[in-house]
C-alpha cells in the first residue's frame, strides 16, 4: 500500500488562454481526508477536473499509486478508483433513484449481480431515505436529498479516493452537518477523500490536512489543527 495514494507535482491547468491553475502541488496520504478552500475562482474546480481526467493539464504531473495518471481518460481514472462528485451533483434527473444508484459501478465490470446488490444494500442503509424513495424520480428530491444520492452513487463506484466539490452548496448547515457526519463514516471504512469546499469552518473541523487555494495558486497549506481562525482570516477565508 502506498503511503502517498495521490501526488500533485506542479500542475497548471486552463481554459483557453484563462490559466486556472499555476504550479500548484499537493500530497494526500492514504486513508486521509484533505481539505481544498478558497473562495470562487480559486481554481478548486480546476484542480477536481484535472486529477479526474475532464480537463487536460498543461504542465505537471499527476500521480496516483505511484503512477502517472494526467495522460489518462476519465474512465480509466475512475476504474484506477478515483470518483469525483462534482459540483451540482448532476445527477440524472429523469432516472429513478434506483437507476441512478446501478449507474455508479457502471465501470466496475468484474461485479457480478450479487455485488451490485451488495452494493445497493450498503449505501441505502447509509442513507435510508434513499431506500424509501428508490423508484422516485431523482429530480423531485430535496437539494439535501440528491446530495446524499449523488454521494451514494460515487460509493457505488468502490472509491479509493473520492473527491467531492462543494458538497455544502444550496444545502442547510444541519443537513451539510449530517453529510459530514457520513464523510467520516465514509473514510473510516477506508475511503480517502479530497474535499473541495467554500465552507472553511466545517472544512477545518472534517480535515487532517488543509490546503488554501487563491488566484490558481496553493498561498498556504499544513495540519489542519494547526490553522487558527485568525490566520485563516487573513487568508480572507473566513
Amino acid at each position: 500500500m502506498f503511503e502517498v495514494l495521490l501526488e500533485v507535482a506542479n500542475i497548471s491547468a486552463g481554459y483557453g488562454a484563462v490559466r486556472a491553475l499555476d504550479d500548484v502541488s499537493l500530497t494526500i496520504g492514504n486513508g486521509e481526508i484533505v481539505g481544498v478552500i478558497g473562495a470562487n475562482g480559486a481554481g478548486k474546480t480546476t484542480l477536481a477536473r484535472s486529477i479526474s481526467g475532464i480537463l487536460p493539464i498543461s504542465n505537471g504531473r499527476i500521480i496516483f499509486e505511484g503512477r502517472e495518471i494526467h495522460n489518462l481518460s476519465p474512465d480509466r481514472i475512475v476504474n484506477m478508483g478515483i470518483i469525483h462528485i462534482p459540483e451540482g451533483r448532476h445527477i440524472f434527473a429523469p432516472f429513478s433513484v434506483h437507476e441512478n444508484m446501478v449507474l455508479g459501478c457502471y465501470y466496475r465490470k468484474h461485479l457480478d449481480k450479487s455485488g451490485r446488490k451488495k452494493l445497493l444494500q450498503k449505501g441505502f442503509e447509509m442513507f435510508p431515505v434513499l431506500y424509501e424513495r428508490r423508484a422516485q424520480v431523482a429530480g423531485s428530491l430535496s437539494g439535501g436529498e440528491q446530495q446524499m444520492l449523488a454521494i451514494a452513487r460515487a460509493l457505488m463506484g468502490e472509491p479509493r479516493l473520492l473527491m467531492t466539490d462543494e458538497p455544502s452548496l444550496g444545502l442547510s448547515p444541519i443537513v451539510f452537518t449530517d453529510l459530514c457526519n457520513k464523510f467520516k463514516e465514509i473514510n473510516e471504512e477506508g475511503v480517502t477523500l479530497l474535499m473541495i469546499e467554500q465552507n472553511a469552518r466545517a472544512t477545518l473541523n472534517l480535515s487532517k490536512k488543509l490546503y488554501v487555494f487563491e488566484n490558481g495558486h496553493v498561498v498556504d497549506h499544513g495540519e489542519s489543527q494547526d490553522f487558527t481562525t485568525q490566520r485563516l482570516k487573513e487568508l480572507y477565508i473566513t
